[in-house]
């Protein structure tokens, strides 16, 4: 059966390319991840820019999260990694490479939603 992993990636755009690094991003790279073995959606993010803590980490602007389903995790990334740089998987120079950071996450508990928590709401 397979097991579900969130891919979490965080990236910045190259200085001056930010416009391009987002549709490129946005239209190229995504659905061309989403075709490697495994992977079944996508959702991308930007850092807030109220809301952090004046010293929270700002050293990437961008967040993506890819939700995998397998039974192979490995082979679900060997697959995504020899996509990279062919025709399956078009790379661009908008995107800074040097300071991306991309770690595998698995659930350790079933999701809670808000709305199923039957129990009244401390006061504040």
């Amino acid at each position: 059966m397979a097991k579900k992993y969130t891919f979490v990636v965080l990236t910045n755009p190259t200085p001056g390319k930010e416009e391009e690094f987002n549709r490129w991003y946005n239209e190229q790279h995504i659905p061309d991840v989403l075709q490697a073995r495994g992977f079944v959606a996508a959702q991308r993010f930007r850092l807030a820019d109220q809301g952090n803590a004046p010293d929270a980490d700002r050293s990437h602007k961008y967040l993506a999260l890819y939700e995998i389903e397998t039974d192979d995790i490995e082979a679900s990334l060997k697959d995504l990694m020899s996509r990279r740089g062919t025709a399956d998987m078009i790379m661009s120079d908008a995107i800074d490479l040097k300071s991306a950071s991309a770690r595998i996450f698995e659930p350790v508990a079933e999701k809670v939603n808000a709305k199923d928590v039957a129990r009244p709401r401390r006061a504040a």
